[in-house]
């Protein structure tokens, strides 16, 4: 383990700051992704001998996850499993998952950080996180699900944000018809009541409104229909 040990140290010291460089069209923020994460370690790690790599492990419920680093000596490093639940077993579910997995896996194993990239940033007071709040609701039952939602696993609450970046990239590209589209993006997804709070509170009140209007339109137009 001594090769692959002094190789790890030398390229963590040069590890690069991982950049949050995309934006999240829902929060109207930014945030890391795996590449970014990527682009911060494998430069240092190659020229200190080292590549990196992630092992999967057969998993019923989600995806499980090891980063692995490979010395050019055949010394291996790894560095635990990460299991991460589906929020859905569909292949969208899981790939939600192992996007997450993979992220999370390889920055706990590097002792990396996501860091803005506004170099005024370092210098501000730190704010508390935002937490997506749930829109009130009326009556115990609608209680009990907003509690549930903003309690819902990390995993879920990744994927819903997922879903509500799409909704806003196929609102916009939609213009007059993107409610109908945003409301058929949601409606495949079939969410139970907890997963349509929480999607409902963190998409945009210009998307959620709409797309709750048109909706309301559609179910009452079947109404009719059906008393005719």
């Amino acid at each position: 383990m001594s090769n692959v040990a002094a190789a790890f140290v030398k390229a963590k010291r040069a590890f690069g700051p991982v950049l949050k460089d995309k934006t999240n069209p829902a929060f109207r923020s930014k945030y890391a992704d795996l590449g970014a994460c990527l682009e911060a370690i494998d430069s240092p790690c190659l020229e200190n001998g080292l590549a990196v790599y992630q092992e999967t492990s057969e998993d019923a419920t989600g995806v499980t996850v090891e980063t692995v680093f490979l010395h050019e000596s055949g010394e291996m490093l790894r560095c635990g499993k990460l299991h991460v639940p589906a929020s859905k077993q569909d292949p969208q579910g899981y790939g939600s998952a192992l996007t997450y997995a993979r992220r999370y896996s390889l920055m706990a194993a590097c002792g990396i950080a996501p860091e803005d990239d506004d170099g005024n940033a370092a210098s501000k007071p730190a704010k508390a996180a935002s937490r997506p709040v749930p829109p009130p609701k009326r009556g115990a039952h609608a209680d009990v699900l907003a509690a549930e939602a903003d309690n819902m696993p990390q995993v879920w609450k990744d994927h819903l944000n997922e879903v509500a970046e799409r909704v806003c990239v196929i609102f916009d590209a939609n213009e007059e018809d993107g409610p109908k589209a945003g409301y058929e993006l949601i409606a495949k997804e079939n969410l139970d009541d907890v997963q349509k709070i929480y999607l409902s509170a963190i998409l945009p009140s210009g998307v959620r409104n709409p797309i709750k209007a048109y909706s309301q339109a559609l179910h009452a137009s079947k109404k009719e229909a059906a008393k005719a």
